[in-house]
């Protein structure tokens, strides 16, 4: 299975695409640009779901849904936001199709049925979100609003790729409205963070907390925070966003409140969100020639069993050994799999699991139960060894954590080895050809200066750091004076 893969060194791109196929992870649909997530890829987005969802409980927010439609005239009130999405947004113009007179075996478009105001299939739902939220406040006492969505929307993209980049995706969005300035930045800071947290501790991908830049905002607000990953070929991918939209869309729809002192003000407002391209960088940070690298916390199956075995009395026997494995193991909140199916060969199955990337093999066979040991295999090293059947539960629990601890270790690695200060351009587009990655360097802090070395490099300022030191320096191509290093990656 895993020996058609497409080397990465090879071809990146092209490894990325054959990977998330033959892991049966998601593929193409009829749909141009849209995807169907299959039952293993989906089963790890659900865990990502889950974690995320507890996170933002735990922090006082609640789930709810608004509708998959934007009336036309709400997507324009906030014009910055309706121009920043135009070009990408689904319009729905009728609501009824017919047969066609001149062949009846095909439908057309009923002129009659042409809606009075078009509907907009939302590319993200703060036009209808902060609409409802005018008839939800009129004083201090209805603030916050804490409201998350877990939703699918529709970008509407030339240029795709499965989980990175897709005509329709799934996503959560958070929508709060806050009483005071303070507030809404201290709940964007928070959710930058817990969005930090989770890439951190359960993707086991090391992220760049910073600020964008006024060109890379998001659409409608007055500051974007964002966390930054280093994929394994160089390029960055933004993890995800949470947004300080001040007042914009309180005023674009006449959301005031009743103060405290009785006076009437616009609410504050942060939006923030993550979306199924993380399923991207999952893969693309961990994994290898040989296929996924999972890490244990996101793993649908975290242990895999596969019995080794001639005739039915042998499998009879090394179930018995199995099946008390799995109830020990899940009693422990460990996900494993006992894969004891006769249509395939036990070569096949290691090559399967290999390539899904669980992060523990089982095998046990007439020799182990005669020595009363399993042989246990770790996807991220490849390394085995045989373990006493009365420890093998400990070893796996131990192991889990290490694996989880090594993951994160290795892209910190790799992603430290990959920044590169730099003080000419000249030194700044060699890294950005030669080496990759983030090249940390001055910038003058203008559009200009920033869109030019764009068309030059294709390198945008994936962000400002929040731990960036002050320091004087000259910008690496006005040459002008700049006091912060900010990062320059090229980009999914």
């Amino acid at each position: 299975m895993s020996k058609n893969l497409t080397k990465r060194s090879e071809d990146y791109s092209k490894w990325y695409n054959e990977l998330v196929v033959k892991a049966d992870l998601a593929e193409n649909s009829a749909v141009r640009g849209c995807m169907v997530i299959k039952p293993y890829g989906y089963a790890i987005w659900e865990k990502m779901q889950a974690e995320l969802d507890r996170k933002f409980k735990e922090t006082g927010h609640q789930n709810a849904y608004f509708p998959l439609f934007v009336p036309k005239s709400l997507f324009e009130a906030e014009e910055k936001n309706a121009e920043g999405f135009a070009k990408e947004c689904a319009v729905v113009t009728h609501y009824r199709l017919k047969t066609d007179p001149e062949d009846a075996s095909k439908l057309i478009v009923d002129p009659k049925a042409k809606l009075e105001e078009e509907l907009i299939v939302r590319p993200t739902s703060e036009a209808i979100i902060w609409n409802t939220y005018k008839g939800w406040v009129q004083s201090y006492r209805d603030l916050p609003i804490l409201i998350n969505q877990w939703a699918n929307v529709v970008r509407w993209e030339m240029r795709t790729r499965l989980f990175l980049r897709t005509a329709e995706f799934l996503w959560q969005e958070g929508h709060t409205a806050h009483e005071t300035r303070q507030e809404a930045i201290a709940e964007t800071e928070q959710m930058n963070n817990v969005y930090a947290d989770f890439v951190e501790e359960f993707m086991a991908i090391p992220v760049i907390k910073g600020r964008k830049t006024e060109s890379e905002r998001f659409a409608g607000a007055e500051d974007t925070y964002c966390i930054e990953a280093l994929m394994q070929d160089g390029k960055a991918l933004q993890a995800g966003t949470s947004h300080f939209l001040g007042q914009n869309f309180a005023k674009a729809f006449d959301v005031k409140f009743t103060s405290k002192e009785g006076k009437l003000d616009y609410v504050w407002a942060t939006s923030w969100g993550v979306s199924t391209r993380l399923m991207g960088a999952l893969i693309m940070t961990h994994s290898d020639d040989k296929g996924l690298v999972l890490p244990p916390n996101l793993a649908p199956i975290q242990v895999v069993i596969v019995p080794i075995y001639k005739g039915e009395e042998q499998l009879n026997q090394i179930s018995e050994v199995a099946n008390e494995l799995v109830t020990d193991l899940k009693s422990k909140g460990v996900s494993v799999k006992f894969d004891n199916r006769d249509t395939h060969r036990p070569g096949a199955k290691f090559a399967q699991y290999e390539l899904q990337g669980v992060p523990l093999r089982i095998a046990i066979g007439p020799k182990d139960l005669e020595k009363g040991t399993v042989e246990l295999a770790r996807r991220d090293t490849l390394s085995k060894e045989f373990v006493d059947k009365n420890e093998v539960v400990a070893t796996i629990e131990s192991l889990l954590k290490e694996i989880q601890e090594s993951l994160h270790q290795k892209a910190t690695q790799f992603r430290d080895d990959h920044i590169t200060e730099v003080s000419s351009f000249d030194e700044f587009k060699e890294v950005l050809e030669k080496k990759g990655g983030f090249v940390s360097a001055h910038w003058d802090g203008t559009i200009e200066t920033e869109q030019k070395i764009k068309e030059l490099t294709k390198a945008t300022i994936r962000c400002i750091p929040f731990d960036a030191k002050e320091e004087n320096g000259s910008c690496v191509y006005s040459g002008n004076p700049s006091k912060v290093r900010v990062l320059f990656a090229k980009a999914y």
